[in-house]
């Protein structure tokens, strides 16, 4: 169990519960500030205008609702809204926004009944996702219509994911003993405001960027060995005098990784120790950027994912309700925490560094393919006969193809706002797309490296040098060639390419040690 509501939630929180299955249990203490929450707003709304309990949505505000009306009105707001469109945002992002709901609302400053908040609690504990589109929020009161499908399920109604398959909610919730929601006061606004969807995919985001960016720390070690190049460029030496904590951190990975290698070499001993006097080094003095720049090109995407970590779950610990209901000041305010613009500006950011990995995979596979650029290894990496077979060619075009992609999806959501709601939102965030942009271009990264990681294991074969790697590399190369064994005639290879993006996805490199 893992006790939400005494205290910030953290990202090794999210990961443990949407990857190690541990449930939720909430705190004693955040129940008693829900319901005091709750008691205050009850009594104060009595005889007061408040936004979205006796008023009309959005530009509607302006006309008042009359007591007998009121908890009708959650319910047209939730069905009204539960109109987005698309495939399914995918059961461990929905869940991981489940999860920022909840931490928002137990935060009390949204005035809700305590039912809501064991309801959710059963959503999570029972592992029931709700069915919830992709297309439909532009990130400006939060996200409007994905969290209206999510308040769709709590109310008993809608489409939800349960045991791996799509069925009707009101099954599902009977056959866990949990009831639908009540409406009290405003539940319906409270679970809808906010930026509960794009913060809970931009958490997951950051955990499968990082890990990402792991793999390709590794192919960017073993490239290195595989070309024979120096050790100055990832030296501690050159590096700290870049004053930049990513590219260091990236190049003592490098030094690590490499650590022990018998391929790695040492430019004192190459160039430094040896009179040559050829006009024409035959050595090559410096690899290309692709290999060479790596402290320099990673280090910076270290640091986005790092700031955006921060940022997400800063995100996540936040009141992002609107109005919010202040106990402390006695009193309700009126403003705008349901705006996406940190979330959405920052995701995008995010995007961008994936990006800028995804080129970087591709190149190194373009040095390993191009035998007139690596001076080492058959074109193509082929293992068998040349011209009649083919090895990695067919593959090159997918990695070079998905690199296109991303490229085109790193155009920035930020900026894109479009005016709408009356006017009302006249600038809005698009918060939800940068986050699923962002989710596809890291899905599309995880694919370009496992290319490239396949082409690094048949080098390392037609090298036969898997006994002078380094013990690190050497490891993770005994543990991905079981899962793409060394292929030498053509065949196709979607299947090996999925299998070897499922399992680095799926896992850290750090665990095969």
């Amino acid at each position: 169990m893992i006790s939400i509501g005494n205290r910030n939630i953290t990202i090794d929180d999210f990961y443990r519960i949407l990857f190690g299955e541990k449930n939720i249990s909430i705190s004693p203490e955040s129940i008693i500030r829900v319901n005091k929450s709750f008691d205050f707003l009850r009594e104060f709304s009595q005889d007061k205008v408040i936004y979205g309990i006796n008023t009309g949505f959005g530009p509607m505000a302006q006309y008042r609702i009359d007591n007998g009306d009121q908890k009708q009105l959650q319910f047209n707001l939730i069905r009204s809204h539960a109109s987005g469109c698309g495939d399914p945002i995918s059961p461990t992002y929905i869940k991981s926004a489940l999860i920022v709901l909840i931490s928002n609302l137990l935060k009390g400053y949204s005035g809700v009944h305590i039912n809501v908040i064991e309801l959710i609690k059963g959503f999570i504990n029972n592992n029931i996702i709700p069915y919830v589109p992709e297309h439909g929020g532009v990130g400006a009161s939060g996200d409007l219509v994905q969290l209206a499908h999510i308040a769709l399920n709590l109310i008993g109604e809608g489409e939800v994911f349960y045991q791996g398959k799509r069925s009707e909610v009101s099954e599902v919730i009977k056959k866990n003993n949990l009831k639908p929601l009540q409406i009290y006061i405003r539940e319906g606004l409270a679970l809808m405001n906010g930026t509960s969807v794009m913060t809970g995919i931009s958490i997951v985001n950051v955990v499968h960027a990082r890990r990402m960016l792991g793999w390709l720390l590794v192919s960017s070690a073993l490239i290195n060995e595989i070309v024979q190049s120096f050790d100055d460029h990832f030296s501690e030496e050159l590096n700290r005098v870049k004053l930049h904590y990513g590219q260091q951190i990236i190049a003592e990975h490098m030094r690590d990784l490499t650590r022990g290698s018998k391929m790695i070499k040492d430019r004192e001993n190459g160039f430094y120790l040896k009179k040559i006097d050829e006009n024409k080094i035959r050595k090559r003095v410096q690899e290309y950027y692709s290999v060479r720049c790596t402290p320099q090109i990673l280090g910076p995407v270290y640091d986005a994912i790092e700031n955006a970590e921060k940022l997400f779950i800063n995100e996540a610990n936040s009141v992002q309700d609107n109005p919010v209901i202040d106990m402390e000041s006695n009193n309700v305010f009126h403003g705008g925490n349901f705006h996406g613009d940190y979330v959405s500006y920052e995701s995008d950011k995010l995007k961008i560094g994936v990006s800028k990995l995804t080129m970087v995979a591709e190149r190194q596979i373009n040095f390993l393919m191009n035998n007139k650029l690596n001076k080492i290894l058959p074109p193509f990496v082929n293992l068998g006969k040349l011209g009649f077979n083919l090895g990695m060619q067919g593959v090159q075009f997918t990695a070079t193809s998905t690199t296109a992609e991303n490229q085109t999806l790193s155009f920035p959501m930020y900026v894109h706002s479009i005016p709408n709601n009356n006017d009302n939102q006249d600038i809005v965030s698009m918060g939800t797309n940068s986050a699923l942009m962002t989710k596809r271009v890291i899905d599309n990264a995880f694919q370009v490296v496992s290319i490239e990681l396949l082409s690094l294991l048949q080098a390392v074969d037609y090298l036969e040098c898997e006994k002078k790697l380094a013990t690190k590399t050497r490891k993770i190369y005994q543990a991905l060639r079981p899962i793409v064994p060394k292929f030498i005639d053509d065949a196709p290879k979607y299947k090996d390419v999925q299998n070897l993006k499922s399992f680095i996805k799926e896992k850290c490199f750090r665990d095969l040690f």
